[in-house]
């Protein structure tokens, strides 16, 4: 089974952790870029924040992961 990725800004996803979710903090935009990139190919889902859904735009959908959530603003 794929593992549970959370991207973004520190304090919106390390809640996550606590249920066993990967989480990638990501302070800027390399940095979303950089964890993005890092993904294991049989990652079944990647939680995103907002703010690093827009620093990634339409690559999300160019490339994996299989599942991709937007958290709301």
């Amino acid at each position: 089974m794929g593992r549970i990725v959370a991207i973004g800004e520190e304090p919106r996803i390390m809640g996550f952790a606590l249920t066993g979710v990967v989480v990638c903090p990501a302070a800027d935009a390399g940095a979303v870029r950089a964890a993005w990139r890092d993904l294991r190919t049989d990652d079944a889902l990647v939680i995103l924040t907002a703010a690093a859904a827009d620093v990634l735009g339409d690559e999300v959908l160019r490339t994996r992961p299989p599942l991709t959530a937007v958290m709301p603003a």
